[in-house]
């Protein structure tokens, strides 16, 4: 194998490697995750850990139309 095909091997493993991370799923907001982090220590019969306050609102910021 060439150089060049070495090269170009090695780019398409790293393409291929870094588009498998990661999971499929809708992102979770931080009170979901503090929700869920409290309901899985109470199955484990864990401490709990502080309820989260539920977020006031989600007020639009200027650079959401760009996303």
């Amino acid at each position: 194998m060439t150089a060049r095909g070495t090269l170009i091997f090695l780019v398409l493993g790293l393409a291929l490697g870094l588009a498998a991370c990661g999971r499929k799923a809708p992102l979770d907001t931080p009170y979901e995750a503090a929700v869920e982090a409290r309901k899985e220590a109470e199955r484990n019969d864990e401490p709990l850990p502080p309820e989260p306050k539920r977020p006031v609102r989600d007020r639009p910021f200027i650079l959401d139309g760009l996303i």
